[in-house]
């Protein structure tokens, strides 16, 4: 009795609407997971030829980091550091 009654959800549009939309949904986060790995496999192959070329990865990645912030905020980040690098006297 509990399978029929699970049977006649099963056929109900709404629910089959519900069903695919899932489905849909799901398939497309999958393939965007599958587009943010292959991205991240990009990336990681332009520092790899940047580290080859020389140049400094870590620092790459820091400005990539820098450039990403507001300019103001960046600024208001780099003060801080010296103030904290002046006590220190790291400077």
């Amino acid at each position: 009795m509990a399978t029929s009654a699970a049977a006649a959800v099963q056929d109900e549009p709404a629910t089959k609407f519900a069903k695919d939309q899932l489905k849909a949904i799901i398939e497309r986060i999958e393939r965007l997971e599958e587009e943010k790995k292959t991205i991240s496999e990009d990336i990681r192959d332009v520092y790899a030829e940047a580290k080859g070329n020389g140049f400094d990865v870590k620092a790459l990645r820091t400005i990539v980091r820098m450039r990403k912030q507001d300019a103001n905020e960046r600024a208001e980040q780099e003060t801080i550091l010296e103030t904290y690098m002046q006590a220190l006297g790291m400077l």
